[in-house]
This record gives C-alpha cells, sequence and structure tokens, in this order.
C-alpha cells in the first residue's frame, strides 16, 4: 500500500473558489494541493470523475443522537452511517435527548464509552447548561466539550429543564469566564402558546410565532454583551431577529447564528394539515420568511447551515392521527442535508463554493476545529466525491437513519454522494468503523 495517496478532482471547492487541483495526503492529513495533471511521485492515484466535484467533509454541529437512554431513536452507529452516506465527515452531539443528558463530567464520560468503537465519523459532544448544574460546567468544559447548549423555554424532555432569564445570565456569565461558547434555543415560554390538537398546521405555527424567537434572542444578546462571552443562536427560523444581530454584531458583541436546510427549502403555504413529519421547533414559517433568510445568507448576517438532526421513532410523530400537538417535534435529516441545501441553492443561483462554506468551513472554525471544514495544506483529509447534476428520490428505506421518517420523503433532490473519505481513507459503512472522538482543542 503507496503512503501517500494523490486525489485528482477537475472541480473541487478550494480556498472559497472551484479549481482543478491534485490533492496529496499522508498520515490522515492533507500535505499538498498541485495542479491536477502533477507527477503522483509514487503515490496511489485516486481519480475523481467528471461528472464529481470534491468537496471537504461536512462538519454538521447540531445532531441529536440520542445515545444511550433513547436508542430506539436513533444512536451513534446508525447517525455516523448516515452521516458519511451524506458527505458529513464530523458531527457534534447535542446533550439531549439522551439518558442522562450531557450535564455532568459523569454523564459526558458514558456517552464516550458508549459512543466508542461504533462511530463512523469524528463525534464531539457539546455539554449541556440547566437549571442546577451550574457548577458542573467548569468540569465539562476541562473534560473537553466544544461548548454548552441550553434551552429558554421547556425542551420537551423533563431531564433536560431550561433556564430562567436569571440563570441564564448566571451561566452566560460562568461560559464567559470559561472562554466558552454557549448554545442557546432562543424561544421565549412567555410568547409561545399551546399547540391545539389537530391536524392545522396553521395552528401550530400560531402557538410558535416569530416574536417567541427575537424576544429571546434579544435576551441572547443583552447576556452576551454584559458577560463578555460568546453565543451562538441556534436553528434560527423567524428572519425578524436578523437585523437586531446584525446590529448586535457590528457593535462588539460575540454572538453568531445558524439555520437549518428545512427553514431552507420548506415553506408553511405548502405544508398540508396532519403532516407532522414536518413539524419542528421552531416552526418552518411562510415563504417571504424563507427568502429572508437566503437574502442573510448571501449577506453573511446567517453564519451557516447545519441539521438539527432530531430523529425519533415513527410512532411519536403521530402520523397516523397528524395531531401537531401530540408529535415530537423534530426533522431527521443527517444524509440530506447536503442535497437539501445544494437543491434549493442551485435553484437560487448560488455555488458550490457557498455551500461549503456555510456547511463545512464556518461552523467549524466557529466551534474551534480548525483541522477541518476546508481543503487545505494541513487539514484533515475529511472528504467527499459528490455528484451535482445527479437527481434522486428520497426513499427512506434508503437511508441508514435508524427510523424511516422523512420530511423529504418522495421528494426529488439534486446532487448525490458518491464517496467519503475519513482522513484519506474511504469510508466503508461494511467494514468496522474508524471514527475518532474529538475533544476541543485537540488536533489529529
Amino acid at each position: 500500500m503507496a503512503a501517500e495517496t494523490l486525489l485528482r478532482a477537475r472541480r473541487a471547492v478550494v480556498g472559497g473558489g472551484e479549481a482543478a487541483v491534485a490533492v496529496r495526503i499522508r498520515d490522515g492529513v492533507i500535505t499538498d494541493l498541485s495542479p491536477y495533471d502533477v507527477d503522483a511521485g509514487g503515490a496511489e492515484v485516486v481519480e475523481l470523475s467528471e461528472d464529481e466535484v470534491l468537496l471537504p467533509g461536512l462538519v454538521d454541529t447540531h445532531v441529536h443522537v440520542n445515545e444511550p437512554g433513547r436508542t430506539e431513536w436513533e444512536g451513534f452507529a446508525s447517525a455516523t452511517k448516515a452521516a458519511a452516506a451524506g458527505g458529513v465527515t464530523t458531527i457534534v452531539d447535542m446533550p439531549l435527548n439522551s439518558i442522562p443528558p450531557t450535564t455532568t463530567v459523569a454523564a459526558l464520560a458514558e456517552k464516550r464509552a458508549v459512543a466508542g468503537g461504533q462511530v463512523f465519523v469524528d463525534v464531539g459532544f457539546w455539554g449541556g447548561a440547566i437549571s442546577g448544574n451550574l457548577g458542573d460546567l467548569r468540569g465539562l468544559h476541562e473534560a473537553g466539550v466544544f461548548g454548552f447548549k441550553c434551552f429558554l423555554l421547556d425542551s420537551g424532555v423533563e431531564e433536560f429543564p431550561h433556564l430562567t432569564p436569571a440563570e441564564f445570565t448566571a451561566a452566560m456569565a460562568e461560559v464567559a469566564r470559561l472562554g466558552a461558547l454557549m448554545l442557546v434555543h432562543a424561544e421565549d415560554g412567555d410568547a409561545v402558546a399551546a399547540c391545539a390538537h389537530g391536524e392545522s398546521y396553521a395552528g401550530f405555527l400560531e402557538s410558535r410565532p416569530d416574536a417567541a424567537e427575537e424576544r429571546a434572542i434579544s435576551l441572547v444578546i443583552d447576556a452576551a454583551r454584559t458577560s463578555g462571552g460568546r453565543a451562538h443562536v441556534v436553528h434560527l427560523s423567524a428572519s425578524g431577529a436578523v437585523p437586531m444581530l446584525r446590529d448586535a454584531r457590528a457593535g462588539g458583541v460575540d454572538v453568531s447564528v445558524e439555520t437549518c436546510p428545512h427553514y431552507l427549502f420548506f415553506e408553511s403555504g405548502a405544508i398540508p394539515d396532519g403532516a407532522t413529519e414536518l413539524k419542528c421547533c421552531p416552526p418552518i414559517r411562510d415563504a417571504a420568511n424563507r427568502d429572508a433568510l437566503w437574502a442573510a445568507l448571501g449577506t453573511g448576517d446567517i453564519d451557516y447551515v447545519v441539521t438539527d438532526h432530531s430523529p425519533c421513532t415513527a410512532e411519536l410523530k403521530r402520523l397516523e392521527t397528524g395531531d401537531f400537538a401530540d408529535a415530537w417535534g423534530g426533522i431527521a435529516s443527517l444524509q440530506l442535508g447536503l442535497p437539501v441545501v445544494w437543491t434549493a441553492a442551485r435553484d437560487r443561483g448560488l455555488g458550490l463554493a457557498d455551500v461549503v462554506r456555510w456547511m463545512a468551513t464556518a461552523p467549524a472554525r466557529r466551534v474551534g476545529l480548525t483541522d477541518k471544514g476546508e481543503i487545505a495544506v494541513g487539514a484533515d483529509a475529511d472528504l467527499c466525491a459528490f455528484a451535482p447534476d445527479e437527481e434522486f428520490v428520497v426513499d427512506v428505506a434508503a437511508l441508514h437513519h435508524k427510523n424511516p421518517v422523512s420530511a423529504y420523503a418522495g421528494r426529488t433532490l439534486t446532487g448525490t454522494v458518491r464517496q467519503t473519505w475519513l482522513a484519506g481513507v474511504p469510508v466503508d459503512l461494511d467494514a468496522a468503523p474508524r471514527g475518532r472522538m474529538l475533544s476541543r482543542g485537540e488536533s489529529r
């Protein structure tokens, strides 16, 4: 076996644009970028097809794996297989909905032990900031979590209680002292109404208005400004919050924001009643709001796109009744995030370099994964071969997600992942998994 591999690609996303390139790899790291036809020099040569584009492996920093405790919803083996099949080579696991949640050092150790030996991509972990665990944050930080996730309203699971405004302010102050990043599910519980039982999507949408996000994001900005800490707003749905985020950043507040494929692909006017596979919190809003989210991505006011992969069993989606009040709120899309975003981006005249920036480079940089998210000398050789013109119809039976539930079932998407490399070696989903457990600040 050759000590080096040379990947030749007629098209590759490199340095914020596209170019023909030869990528030299040794010991899992990119050691050189050369013209496409450079002499191989004894390296094993792998040549992409003419219809393929070489991308860096995506970095999805918002994934609910749910193991241990709710492994019937998902698990590390199934989630990381789905990730690899979708061109994602690094995930960061959320501290809920596993049991126990990742809110203590002991719980983090348990989760790492369960994950070890069964992950097909590299996996990092978020810690949880909940009511009553302020004293646990430093230990979790020192144990290598990438930061902390909190809720400003009921999380939906009793073992992960939300923070009151006073508790959130105290947690932000502690996170600032640690130099860590605080991720916030930003909806104001006082502005959220109980969803009436029934099949009406309009009723569900009305129960979680834009104002709920806007009020909570205002609190996040104030706490970040006061503490001097680093904050990040997860899964932005309400585009009306963008101007206040823009103004805060212009004023020196360290706050970033993500959105998700489902907010960029769907719009509420096209969601039929009873379609609980499309229930998520915050909800999918109207077409004008979707257009505004795309515009904010284009201007850089939204930093990046992650899936918020939040799976559950088919039973919990209440597909047989279509009752939005009872259905679990979450969309499983880890394997489909790249084609979903690319399908919509291409229709808007955007390029693969944009998608790579949103789904690989920017999330990697925000969470401190400096050796991930780009094709560059010194970066991990985490890559994928993507056929951007190949269409397919989503078949839930062909997905690696544990449960055959998808908001995208039966839809035609553009772009398929043909091959994924982790540390320069093709990922074989039928072989032993080779993914690593990642800690904040470490490199290969």
